[in-house]
């Protein structure tokens, strides 16, 4: 698959695990529970009780030249930083690669373990995507979460394929996908596969002019 759009500039993926009902992360996020109660099993089981069988998706999840997150991702706290927060991931993230935190107040890249950095942007969501373009180089660039950060890129039109893995759960309330994005139709560009935990779903998401 091509990591270039017919503009020839890197592709942008977004990967998601939801609920049914389109919640990404439930109601009452606390340090312990950062997705909400009870929701990691509910929404991720697949990832951790089956791996063999989704291995070429979890794979692509993170195979990119550089990811975008938003502050609610990385850490708990909405006020100055705390330096203390390196991520909810330990010393050695997941990503291995530069990742461009959309945040408000400004802060010192921060560098771990395996190759990630996390670097902090504040002057909005273009500008991360360019910066993570320049880093990537011809790799794709992720948009990693939250909700919020996901929704403002697929509203800009920012976002090229949008790759969805639904769990067949009803979660009620929480941080739902897709709020706010405008009318957008989506072109299915795989069939549908899974398992009884996760339906996978991937699509073209058309530039907006």
């Amino acid at each position: 698959m091509s990591t270039e759009t017919s503009t020839g500039m890197s592709k942008v993926t977004c990967d998601m695990a939801m609920s049914l009902d389109g919640f990404v992360a439930g109601p009452r996020q606390t340090l312990e529970n950062p997705l909400g109660e009870g929701v990691e099993e509910r929404l991720h089981s697949w990832m951790f009780d089956e791996p063999e069988a989704h291995a070429d998706v979890i794979h692509a999840i993170t195979d990119a030249g550089a990811f975008i997150m938003g502050r609610n991702m990385f850490g708990p706290d909405r006020g100055p930083w705390d330096l203390g927060w390196t991520g909810w991931w330990g010393e050695e993230p997941p990503y291995h690669a530069p990742v461009f935190v959309l945040a408000h107040r400004p802060r010192e890249p921060l560098t771990m373990k395996g190759g990630t950095t996390f670097i902090f942007v504040t002057d909005g969501i273009e500008a991360a995507l360019e910066r993570a373009r320049e880093a990537a180089g011809d790799r794709t660039v992720a948009v990693a979460g939250g909700a919020h950060t996901v929704n403002q890129y697929l509203a800009a039109g920012l976002i090229d394929e949008l790759r969805l893995h639904v769990a067949p759960v009803i979660l009620g309330q929480g941080e739902r996908l897709l709020a706010g994005v405008g009318s957008i139709d989506l072109e299915p560009i795989a069939e549908p596969r899974g398992t009884a935990l996760v339906t996978h779903l991937t699509y073209r998401v058309p530039r907006r002019s």
